[in-house]
C-alpha cells in the first residue's frame, strides 16, 4: 500500500505540474494583460504604466514569468486579490472555501446515506409500488432544473412560509455590535460537528469490538452524548443564538443540494444493487442459508458500493465548479460566488487561485477514491 500511495503521489505531483502549466500559458494567450485595464486610460502616464507592468513582473522573459509562477504556487503565494484590494488571494480562499466544504459536504453525507439506503432496499425488493414511487420521485429530482428548483425553495419556505431567511449568510441586524465575527463562530461550527463526527466513528469501533450485537444502540448513544455536549457547551457560550443565525441561513441551500443529490445516488445504487444480485456469489450466499439482510447488506450492497463511492467523492471534488448556481441562488459568500464575482470584475489571480484550486481538488479525489477502491474491493488489494 505505501509504495503505491508513494507512485499515486508522484503522479498527482506531475499531473498538478502540468495543469499548473497549461494554466499559466492559457492566461499568457489571452489578449491583453493585468494591466490592460489601467494601460487604456488615457490619463495615467507612460512612466506609470511601466511601473506597473514592472510590479507585475511584465517587463520580464517569458520563462522568467513561468519560473517566478511556478515558485509563487509552490508557496500558496497567488498574489493579491484586485477586487478584495489589498487581502492576498490565498486569504480569500481561505474565508470561503470552508463556508463551500461545510454546504456541500453536509449535503453531500446526508443524501448519500440516505440515497445508499433507499436505493438497496428498493433493489432488494423489486417490483413493489415502493420502488415505483421512489425511482419516479429520483428521476424528478435528479433531472430536475437547478435553478429553478432553488427559487421555488425560496419561495415556499421563505416567501410564503417564512420558515427560513431569504438567503445569505447571516442576519447584519443580529451580529451587529457582536463581540465576535461570523468567521470565528463559523469556525467553531466546523471544529464541533468534527468532534460528533469523531464521536461517532468511536462509539462505532467500540461496539464492533465490544458490542456486536448491539452496535446500533451504541452509536446511538456515543452520538446523543456527544450532541448534547456540544449543544451545552454552545448554549453555555452566549454565542448560541448566532451559530443558530447560521444554521438558519444554511437550511435552504443544503436542503436544495441534498434533494437534488439524493435522487441520483439512489438510482446508482438501485442500478448498481440489481447487477449485483445477478453474481453468482450472491446465489452461493443465499444457498449457504445466511439471513437476507446479511447477504443484502455484507455481500450484494458492499460490492455494489463501488460505483456509488466514485460519484460521491468525485462530486466533492467539483464542489467549487458546482456551487456556483447554487451560492448564487442563495447569496451565500462560498467559492462559488468568489469565483463568479472574480470572472465578471477579471479578477484574474483570484480566478486563477481558484481554478488551480478546483484541479488540486480532483487530482485528491482521484487519490480517495483508489484508496476507498482498494478497501472495498479485494481484488483491487490483491493486485
Amino acid at each position: 500500500m505505501a509504495g503505491y500511495l508513494a507512485r499515486r503521489f508522484g503522479q498527482i505531483v506531475v499531473t498538478l505540474l502540468v495543469f499548473v502549466t497549461l494554466a499559466f500559458f492559457l492566461i499568457q494567450a489571452q489578449p491583453g494583460s493585468y494591466t490592460s485595464f489601467y494601460a487604456l486610460n488615457p490619463e495615467i502616464e507612460p512612466e506609470v504604466k511601466a511601473q506597473l507592468e514592472a510590479s507585475f513582473g511584465l517587463d520580464q522573459p517569458l520563462w522568467r514569468q513561468f519560473l517566478s509562477h511556478l515558485q509563487n504556487y509552490a508557496t500558496l503565494n497567488f498574489g493579491v486579490s484586485f477586487g478584495h484590494y489589498p487581502r492576498p488571494v490565498i486569504d480569500v480562499i481561505l474565508e470561503r472555501l470552508p463556508r463551500t466544504a461545510v454546504l456541500f459536504l453536509t449535503a453531500t453525507v446526508v443524501s448519500f446515506y440516505a440515497g445508499f439506503l433507499l436505493g438497496k432496499t428498493i433493489a432488494w425488493r423489486r417490483g413493489g409500488v415502493m420502488e415505483y414511487t421512489a425511482t419516479v420521485s429520483g428521476v424528478l429530482l435528479f433531472t430536475m432544473f437547478t435553478p429553478w428548483f432553488g427559487l421555488m425553495m425560496i419561495w415556499l419556505f421563505a416567501f410564503q412560509l417564512g420558515w427560513f431567511p431569504l438567503g445569505k449568510f447571516l442576519d447584519p441586524s443580529l451580529w451587529r455590535g457582536s463581540p465576535v465575527d461570523a468567521n470565528m463562530v463559523f469556525t467553531s461550527m466546523i471544529v464541533t460537528a468534527m468532534a460528533w463526527g469523531l464521536a461517532v466513528l468511536v462509539a462505532t469501533l467500540a461496539a464492533r469490538r465490544w458490542a456486536p450485537g448491539n452496535e446500533g444502540r451504541v452509536i446511538l448513544a456515543g452520538f446523543g452524548l456527544a450532541l448534547a455536549a456540544g449543544l451545552a457547551a454552545w448554549w453555555l457560550s452566549g454565542v448560541g443564538h448566532l451559530a443558530w443565525d447560521i444554521l438558519r441561513h444554511m437550511a435552504l441551500p443544503v436542503g436544495t443540494l441534498t434533494l437534488i443529490s439524493f435522487g441520483g445516488t439512489m438510482l446508482l445504487t438501485r442500478n448498481s444493487m440489481l447487477e449485483t444480485i445477478r453474481e453468482d456469489f450472491v446465489t452461493v450466499a443465499r444457498a449457504k442459508g445466511l439471513p437476507e439482510r446479511t447477504v443484502r447488506d455484507r455481500h450484494a450492497a458492499r460490492n455494489a458500493l463501488l460505483p456509488v463511492v466514485t460519484s460521491l467523492v468525485f462530486s466533492l471534488a467539483f464542489a467549487v465548479d458546482g456551487s456556483v448556481i447554487i451560492e448564487s441562488i442563495f447569496s451565500w459568500p462560498g467559492m462559488g460566488r468568489a469565483l463568479l464575482d472574480a470572472v465578471l470584475k477579471e479578477d484574474m489571480p483570484l480566478a486563477l487561485g481558484a481554478f488551480v484550486l478546483l484541479g488540486v481538488m480532483t487530482l485528491v479525489a482521484h487519490l480517495i477514491a483508489d484508496v476507498l477502491y482498494v478497501y472495498l474491493d479485494p481484488r483491487v488489494r490483491y493486485q
